[in-house]
């Protein structure tokens, strides 16, 4: 898509339309491209939080410690720790509503990282599992966590193939309480296939298409995203609320 921003006339052209520069219209488009350029600037890999490398988008942080504040889950739990940013993020805010605390599952989990986390004030309000998040073992672990009656946020933002997002999904939504939701993240990989880094095959193999098939076949679950523009996020077609 070809943009053209006319400052002077206040009108952003496309190839085969003009709109009003500062429309709600233009927002999207402005943002989309400005997401995919901050993506393949690697924009992400300069975020911290409380000193640890988050790699989220802003704005996606900001929309979740609003579901996190409206659900007030007793357990976050989040398929991808990596350099542990994130998991400090729901941490604190657990520690700011006062309550909850965050499981957190990968893969490998450096020694840096663990001591990290481990050594931190919010540490107390941190659980860690070392192994495949869709591994039997792993799951039963995760659900043995949750004691009856507490209400449950989940993340998913470790491998982002769509096969194992829909694995992902299958295990953990059973876990989601009525009225709080599983975020299936980095589906803005849809919209990267022909920006440097991206590949053509994210076109289909995505996290977003995993989604909208869990979503087709789980009446339970609705896909409702934040409030904002669509296009400034990381994670589009990720939030599944299930429903009260």
């Amino acid at each position: 898509m070809k943009l053209t921003i006319d400052t002077a006339s206040g009108v952003l052209s496309t190839e085969d339309s003009s709109i009003p520069l500062y429309s709600r219209q233009a927002f999207e488009l402005i943002s989309r491209e400005w997401v995919r350029v901050g993506w393949a600037c690697r924009y992400f890999f300069t975020l911290n939080w409380l000193g640890r490398p988050a790699l989220q988008l802003p704005e996606d942080l900001m929309r979740l410690q609003e579901a996190v504040y409206d659900v007030q889950p007793d357990v976050i739990v989040e398929c991808g720790i990596y350099d542990g940013g994130s998991m400090l993020f729901h941490a604190t805010l657990c520690e700011a509503i006062g309550k909850g605390r965050v499981v957190g599952i990968d893969k490998h989990i450096g020694a840096d990282t663990r001591a990290a986390l481990a050594q931190h004030r919010l540490a107390h309000r941190i659980e860690m599992i070392e192994g495949d998040s869709v591994a039997p073992e792993v799951v039963t672990q995760v659900k043995d966590s949750v004691r009856p009656g507490e209400a449950v946020l989940v993340i998913l933002d470790s491998n982002h193939s769509r096969a194992h997002v829909s694995r992902e999904l299958e295990a953990y939504a059973p876990l989601v309480t009525a009225g709080s939701c599983i975020i299936a993240a980095d589906g803005i990989m849809q919209d990267l296939t022909d920006v440097p880094g991206g590949e053509p095959n994210w076109s289909w193999d995505n996290p977003a298409a995993a989604a909208h098939e869990f979503i087709a076949a789980h009446p339970e679950f609705e896909m409702r995203a934040p409030r904002g523009p669509r296009n400034l996020t990381y994670w589009p077609d990720g939030w599944l609320w299930r429903r009260e």
